[in-house]
């Protein structure tokens, strides 16, 4: 990755607040990136992938806490999410929380219309207030799908084998996806994500694998450690393909709850 298209903010305080800001961005895009709520797989480290699984009752009283968060802060314009349960219905708890983003809902799908841009009748839908992406979906983990994973190694070795590879180019066997082909798929998603909404404040829920590529995305020589379920994340994406930071792993909303020390998965493995 080039110098020129990140800025590599490594130093977090304990609640993800990032140390040190530059004030010298200019036009750009503030991304709020948030992990979906816990699901029994999650709790149960299972791996996911592409499997369509709903919240339990912790990741629902999750959702709904990170999405109390956000109804306090600036306005919102516009809520996207994976198309995965898990991920759209903690979306769709944010969206109602968060007053206003119905007309702008309208006037994003009359502008989507005559650009011709064809995401109602592709991959992209909107569904009420969220805007569903399947660019956002978690990594598809071909045959670990359904596995927990302590055992995977055993029922799946040459999969597992592939899963734990350095090269970032091994495809997992049944379908899954390289660690480059998720990188390149999410870090597009928020790229077109971000150049419609330069001067805006925008939510996209998404999964920890995803998270991951993102940090990666923009802080190359980091470590994103553990994504935790409705952990937040603000990326601000800036005129000149410029990705920062400005917010880490942040879960403060859940800190006078008991759910901060549930089994929260986002080891990269649970999605």
């Amino acid at each position: 990755m080039e110098e020129s298209h990140s800025r590599i903010l490594p130093q977090f305080e304990p609640n993800g607040e990032c140390l040190s800001r530059s004030d010298d961005e200019s036009a750009y895009a503030e991304i709020i990136v948030i992990r979906h709520g816990e699901t029994e797989w999650n709790a149960a480290k299972r791996m996911q992938g592409h499997l369509d699984i709903e919240l339990n009752d912790v990741g629902r009283k999750q959702a709904a806490a990170v999405a109390h968060r956000l109804s306090k802060g600036p306005k919102i314009a516009v809520v996207y999410s994976s198309d995965l349960k898990r991920a759209l219905d903690t979306a769709e708890t944010i969206a109602s929380s968060c007053g206003g983003l119905q007309e702008a809902m309208v006037l994003l799908r009359r502008c989507e219309f005559l650009s011709n841009w064809g995401f109602l009748e592709d991959e992209r839908e909107t569904n009420d207030e969220v805007i569903k992406d399947l660019d956002l979906r978690e990594r598809h983990l071909g045959d670990l799908q359904g596995l927990v994973y302590h055992e995977a190694s055993k029922i799946c070795p040459k999969a597992y084998g592939a899963l734990s590879s350095h090269r970032t180019n091994q495809q997992i066997p049944g379908g899954g996806e390289s660690l480059d082909q998720l990188y390149d798929r999410c870090t597009s998603a928020l790229e077109r994500i971000g150049s419609k909404h330069i001067g805006e404040r925008v939510v996209v829920v998404t999964h920890g694998g995803v998270i991951k590529s993102l940090f990666e995305r923009a802080s190359p020589s980091g470590q994103a450690g553990r994504v935790l379920n409705t952990s937040v994340n603000i990326f601000h994406l800036s005129e000149g393909d410029i990705w920062t930071i400005k917010l880490w792993g942040d879960v403060s909303h859940l800190n006078q709850t008991e759910y901060l020390t549930s089994a929260f998965g986002g080891d990269g493995t649970s999605g």
